[in-house]
């Protein structure tokens, strides 16, 4: 991509909590029948640990994570009900903000990158294929062996996409990922709302 000076050339986007709206709450609620826990039990019990993050590099397979979460939620070994919980955490699009990156795309080239696993991954690209269309790639953690908010992922973006890091304009829901891409180099935002959004693309001159 040719470079325009010191300017943004690229729109990175988060897709959970930025695209599209999930909860963890609906999978404990379909476990709950077969786990000694109760929903809130497992909420407090659930982490993003080591566990987690294998899956997320795509280190693991789903079936090996699925035991650890029997493990740790007291669930039955039944592989279809936690599968079936464990793909209901999502709840639909943020309508608002895809209408943006609609508008942004005409401008800039528009590309995703979120932490997910193979099977969500899967998942919301045929729940969701209008937002996966939006955008020219999509960077998944499964994929690539590296997961936000490791430095040297950023650097792999860029890298990839033949730019330097301070050409992207990153926007992310978590704190920690918006910390580390700003420690790299990256414009990022920390989107609470889709206003988030709005006003940094209008920063940058987006027509929205």
């Amino acid at each position: 991509m040719p470079r325009r000076g010191n300017k943004i050339e690229v729109l990175l986007f988060d897709i959970g909590g930025v695209l599209i709206d999930f909860d963890f709450n609906r999978a404990f609620a379909i476990w709950e029948p077969i786990s000694r826990l109760s929903c809130t039990e497992m909420e407090h019990v659930f982490k993003y640990d080591l566990a987690y993050e294998q899956h997320e590099r795509g280190e693991i397979t789903a079936a090996q994570y699925f035991a650890h979460l029997s493990t740790i939620l007291e669930l039955q070994d039944d592989h279809a009900r936690i599968a079936e919980g464990w793909n209901a955490i999502f709840l639909g699009e943020i309508s608002e903000t895809r209408a943006m990156l609609q508008s942004a795309r005409v401008q800039f080239p528009c590309f995703a990158f979120t932490n997910t696993n193979a099977t969500h991954h899967a998942t919301w690209s045929a729940m969701f294929p209008d937002v996966v269309a939006s955008f020219e790639h999509v960077f998944a953690s499964n994929e690539i062996g590296i997961r936000k908010p490791e430095a040297q992922v950023f650097e792999h973006v860029a890298h990839t996409l033949g730019i330097p890091l301070d050409a992207i304009m990153f926007f992310d829901d978590m704190p920690e990922n918006v910390e580390a891409a700003i420690k790299a180099g990256i414009r990022a935002v920390h989107v609470r709302s889709p206003a988030d959004v709005r006003n940094a693309l209008l920063s940058i001159g987006c027509a929205l």
